[in-house]
C-alpha cells in the first residue's frame, strides 16, 4: 500500500512557466513559518518579551545559518574531498545535498547573533529553536520521501518501497519516514509536552532533551539506512557517517542537561519597555 502511494507521488508540487516548486523547498519554507508560530506561542506562555522585530531576527539568523552550515557540512563531512579539490562545486546547490548535522551547527551559530542583536539569553533561544525544530525536521523527511532519496537498505516488510533509480527494483525501508516519526513526532511531543509546565524548565533543558534524543534517534535508524554510496560503511565496516556524527550529539545533550539542572537558570526575555509618563 505504501509502495503504491509512492509511485503516484511527483517531486514537483506545481509549476509557474518555467519555475518548478518543489515539495522540498515548501518543506523548507513550511518549517521555518510553523517555527515562527510556535516560538510566538512560547514566549507569551514563558512570559517574554517578544515583538515581530524580534521574531524576523531570529528567523533570518537561524535561516542564514542553517542554510550556510548545512551545505558546507555536507561538502566536508560527505563530500569524500571532492570539494576540496574544487572549491567552486559548494556552490552548485543543485549537484549534492544538505547535512543536518552541518546545518545543526550553522543554526547554532547563528543563535548567538540573534542572542546579541536581540538581547535574549542563548541558551532560551537554543530552548525555543529546539522545540520548534522537529517540525522542520519531519516536514524535510517527508519531502526526502516524496523525492525518493536517503532510502533504506532491502527489506522484505510489508511497507517496503521501490524508490527505482539507483535505489534499484527492490523493496528497501522506507527510512525517511522512520526518521520523520522518531525525529520530528515524537521528539516534538517529548519537547511540547515539557514545555507546558509553568515556571518553564530551567535555560539549555530543551536544547540539552533535543541533542540526546536525536543523537539516539538517527543512531538507531541509521542502522536501517543505507550508506551514502561514496563513503559506505566506516570504522570496521559497521558504523555510518551519520552514526559518527550523532554520537557527540547525545554527548554534548547529556553535559548541557546536567548543566541546566545544576544551574537552574530561568528563562528570560527583553527587559519591558520604559512605561510613558
Amino acid at each position: 500500500m505504501l509502495n503504491d502511494f509512492y509511485q503516484n507521488l511527483d517531486p514537483v508540487a506545481f509549476s509557474i512557466g518555467p519555475i518548478a516548486v518543489r515539495w522540498y523547498g515548501i518543506a523548507y519554507v513550511l518549517g521555518f513559518v510553523f517555527a515562527g508560530l510556535l516560538m510566538s506561542r512560547l514566549a507569551k506562555r514563558w512570559n517574554l518579551r517578544f515583538n515581530s522585530d524580534v521574531l524576523l531576527t531570529i528567523i533570518c539568523c537561524a535561516l542564514i545559518g542553517l542554510m550556510v552550515g548545512a551545505r558546507l557540512g555536507y561538502c566536508l563531512f560527505y563530500g569524500n574531498g571532492e570539494y576540496l579539490r574544487d572549491p567552486l562545486q559548494i556552490l552548485a546547490v543543485n549537484q549534492g545535498g544538505m547535512s543536518f548535522h552541518g546545518g545543526l551547527i550553522g543554526a547554532l551559530i547563528g543563535g548567538i547573533a540573534a542572542a546579541k542583536l536581540t538581547g535574549i539569553p542563548y541558551l532560551t533561544l537554543a530552548d525555543m529553536g529546539a522545540i520548534a525544530a522537529p517540525i522542520g525536521l519531519f516536514l524535510g523527511r517527508c519531502a526526502n520521501f516524496v523525492n525518493g532519496e536517503l532510502w533504506g537498505d532491502f527489506t522484505d516488510l510489508p511497507w517496503g518501497v521501490v524508490f527505482g533509480g539507483a535505489a534499484g527494483e527492490l523493496p528497501r525501508h522506507p527510512s525517511q519516514l522512520y526518521e520523520a516519526l522518531l525525529e520530528g513526532v515524537l521528539l516534538f511531543c517529548i519537547l511540547y509536552a515539557l514545555s507546558r509546565k509553568l515556571p518553564p524548565r530551567p535555560r539549555g533543558t530543551f536544547i540539552g532533551v533535543f541533542l540526546t534524543c536525536y543523537g539516539v534517534f538517527r543512531f538507531l535508524i541509521e542502522f536501517v539506512r543505507q550508506p551514502d554510496a561514496q563513503l559506505g560503511y566506516l570504522w570496521g565496516g559497521w558504523l555510518t557517517m551519520g552514526q559518527v556524527l550523532s554520537a557527540p550529539l547525545v554527548v554534548a545533550g547529556i553535559v548541557i542537561l546536567v548543566y541546566a539542572v545544576k544551574k537552574k537558570l530561568p528563562q528570560m526575555g527583553l527587559p519591558d519597555e520604559p512605561q510613558a509618563e
